[in-house]
This record gives C-alpha cells, structure tokens and sequence, in this order.
C-alpha cells in the first residue's frame, strides 16, 4: 500500500529540533538535563515538588507530522502569554505547547523570550513555593 500523502520533510524536521532546542541551551546549566536523544529533549528545574519529582521546564519532540515545543512555565503563569503574536497563537496546541513543521525565526525568536522569561519565573523563590503548594491541593 502507497502513501497518497506527501510526507513532512525529515530533514529539516531535524533543523527544526535543533534550533528550537537550542532556545533551552542558555538555561542547561542551571538546571538538569533529563533527556537528550535525536527525537526527545527534556529539561527540569532542580525544585522539587510535593511529588518528590523536579519540576519540568520544557523540551522539545520530534513527532511524525511535527515538532513539538513545551514550555511548563507558562502553563504554571498564563500571564507571560499576554503578549503572545496571534502567529505563534495559531502554533500552539493546549496549554503549553507549539508544533512547528519548518524554521520559523520570528517566531522562534518569540519562543526564546517567552522561555527567558519562564525561566526567571521558575527561578523565583516565591512563586516556586506558590506553585508547590498548589500541586495536590485537592486532598
């Protein structure tokens, strides 16, 4: 059976995967790196939540169909979307993702201040404790 379809372009899924990894490589440093394959990066804070596990910044997965961008921090602060372009708006899917199929600087370039500014964010002492209490209040 033939694919009638015309598939994405793999290798620039590759260029896509690295320049949007490339957005967390400033904040590497400061906290752990928990995965970084060819198709999977992941990047945690060092807190530790309720949940004894760290709490996660973002990473980067290349999917079939598309690249995917994840940034928690703007789950855990909606607030930083304020200024978000309607471009990179149509980019996201949920809460805190965005699925890129080609390199896109503009918006790449938004992503990045978008990350500066959930990294500083995760790195507030308070707002960090706020958060942590939040997690399982349900109990």
């Amino acid at each position: 059976m033939t694919e009638q379809y015309i598939m994405p372009d793999k290798n620039n899924f590759n260029e896509v995967f690295d320049r949007l990894k490339g957005i967390f490589k400033p904040y590497a440093k400061k906290m752990e790196v928990a995965y970084d394959t060819r198709t999977y990066y992941l990047l945690n804070t060092r807190h530790i939540m309720k949940n004894k596990q760290p709490l996660c910044f973002g990473g980067v997965r290349r999917g079939k169909n598309y690249v995917s961008f994840y940034l928690m921090s703007i789950y855990a602060a909606p607030d930083l979307l304020k200024g978000m372009s309607p471009e990179l708006k149509k980019r996201m899917q949920g809460k805190s993702c965005f699925n890129f199929k080609e390199v896109d600087r503009k918006l790449f370039g938004e992503l990045a201040k978008l990350t500066k500014a959930g990294a500083a964010k995760f790195s507030n002492t308070k707002f960090l404790e706020a958060l942590r209490k939040t997690q399982g209040s349900s109990h």
